[in-house]
Parts: C-alpha cells; structure tokens; sequence
C-alpha cells in the first residue's frame, strides 16, 4: 500500500472560479487526498485566464473538507509579505488545520505586469528570503519592524491569529532556494523531474541536516491532462509548453505570445506530453510516471489539471482508475 499522498491542484491560468470549485469537488469524490490552486496573476499563453487563488481557495474550502494549498505564491513583488500572512492566516481561521501555503520566487509573468523591473536570480532569492521571514515572523505573533528592500514593515502585528499557523511549504529549483526551504520552512516543493529533482531533494536534506532539522514534507508537481484520443489531449495541452521552459522562470519575459512561440519553437509536443507534464490518453501511462515521480522520493505528488480537452473526465478517470492503482500497490 502506498503512503504518498496525491494532491489535485486546479489552475487558475486556465479555468475561471467556478470551474475551479466544481472541479475541486470533484477532486475530492474522485479520491484525492488534498485540493490546491496555482498561483499566477496571469496565463502562460494567449488567451488563458487570470483567477485570484485566495478568493478561489476559501470558496473551495467552503465546498469541500480536504486540506488546502496554494502552489504556490510568490513572494516577489506583488504580494506585500504582511498581507499574505495576514490572509493564510484568515484562511486558517476559516478552515483549521488545513492550509498550506506553498511559496516561490516569482516568475516574470506575475510580477512584471504590476511594475517591476524583473530582477536578477540572487535580487529574486533575497526577496523572497526576506518575505519568508517576514511572514513567519507574524504568524509567530511578532510585532515586527522591518526594512526587506522591496517591502516594509512598521510595528506590523497580526491582531487575529488562528490557533495554530498555516504550513509553509517552499519550492526550490536548485540549492541555494533549498536552503531557504530548509531555513524558513517546513518541507520542500518541486517539480517531478527525474533529471533535476534528486540534487534539489539532496540539497534541502544537507541543509536541513546542517541546520539541525528533520527534512519536513516533500512535494513534487506535476502537470496531468487525459481525453479520449492523444489527439484530443494535444489539442488541449499543447498551450501549457510556455510551463516547461526553465528560462521562464528567472528571465524577464512575460508575454503572452512571446512565451508561447518560444515554446514551440524549442519543445515538440511529444517533448511536452511524455518527458514534461503527464498529457496522456493511455491510463497507465498516468500511472507509471506518477509512480516515477514518487520513487524520487515525494512524500505528496501535486498533480495539476491542464488542458482543456475534457477536465471533469481527466478527474473522473483518476477516480475510476489511476488512484486506485497506485493507493493499491
């Protein structure tokens, strides 16, 4: 019997609120363990969508009684680092015990369309670095004064603390953001890479190891997508390429068309569907790959629904038959 827990995650770059909450119900018939959303102010591709997760997140808690994740905000610019505490902590409130907040460093595509000048790498690590400390700073109930370079605080204080503070789970591509996870939260999230995952998972354990923590909970993400025909799930999949692109999540290019004909440009969608994201009509496939994604080491796998070919039977078909699969095994 399996012990990694399989989380469904919705996404906002593509579906409108009510389809996330309908679906999220779903989710939670069809057998997942836990229920998130990204977290992008805009889509990766011409004409996608924009839901604010927050808003769509309590609803979703409101209608279902899983536990709830953003995966994940950024913590970069557009977000002031007190009202994001300020909200997950409201969401605690609301829904104890089952908030995580997942975080990350931003991509171009969130924040350049609300005025930043999209920094370098280590510019993006040190704010995220310092919002992070910020945020835990407040949930500890903290009354805290603090220059972080993009933001402030003045004698800010959380008046309305929930009785026990939302998880904080970091996503980390490479060592240096794994320290931070290591240091500012409790467990890792990354991409369900073979090829890039282990010497992130690696990363954070000796820097957890150097801090003298226990590793927390390790999430590894990937994109699913099913329907009838591969054709059917090509056609629409294919829009999410822009998403497996690394230079899209340190460089400044936040255009829609521009991401996608760069996407194209560099990935076929074979590329996309079978060494990406899972976009798949064949059942075992899901499968399998999910299966290689835990074996590197996931204590949760976030499987986020994309593609518009036919959502509510990619959850149904989970339902039917690839949750049961891998819980059985």
């Amino acid at each position: 019997m399996s012990t990694t827990e399989y989380w469904f995650a919705g996404s906002t770059e593509e579906f409108t609120p009510p389809q996330l909450v309908a679906q999220a119900v779903a989710a939670e018939e069809a057998g997942f363990d836990a229920l998130g959303l990204s977290d992008h102010f805009g889509p990766w591709f011409p004409g996608g969508q924009g839901s604010q997760a927050w808003v769509t997140l309590s609803a979703i808690g409101a209608a279902t009684t899983l536990p709830l994740a953003t995966g994940v905000t950024p913590v970069q610019h557009h977000y002031h680092p007190g009202v994001i505490a300020q909200s997950f902590a409201a969401l605690a409130s609301l829904y104890p015990g089952r908030i995580t907040l997942g975080v990350g460093s931003g991509e171009s595509v969130n924040e350049s369309p609300l005025g930043l000048d999209w920094p370098s790498v280590a510019e993006q690590q040190a704010r995220f670095d310092a919002g992070l400390e910020a945020i835990n700073r407040l949930w500890a109930g903290e009354t805290v004064t603090m220059d972080g370079g993009w933001f402030r605080l003045k004698e800010a204080k959380l008046f309305t603390l929930p009785e026990n503070p939302p998880r904080m789970i970091v996503s980390a591509f490479g060592p240096k953001a794994a320290r931070i996870a290591a240091e500012r939260g409790s467990g890792l999230w990354t991409l369900g890479d073979p090829e890039q995952a282990p010497a992130v998972i690696d990363a954070y354990r000796a820097a957890c190891s150097d801090l003298g923590k226990e590793p927390g909970t390790i999430v590894l993400q990937s994109g699913i997508s099913w329907a009838a025909t591969q054709d059917e799930v090509l056609r629409g999949a294919r829009k999410w390429k822009p998403t497996q692109l690394p230079e899209l999540y340190t460089a400044d290019i936040s255009g829609q068309a521009d991401m996608q004909q760069l996407a194209d440009r560099t990935m076929t969608d074979e590329e996309f569907a079978h060494e990406g994201f899972i976009a798949s009509a064949d059942l075992d496939e899901h499968v399998a790959r999910i299966k290689e994604i835990e074996d590197l080491g996931a204590d949760a796998v976030c499987l986020q629904l994309i593609g518009s070919a036919d959502p509510m039977g990619t959850i149904k078909a989970y339902g039917r038959t690839v949750l049961p699969a891998l819980v059985g095994d």
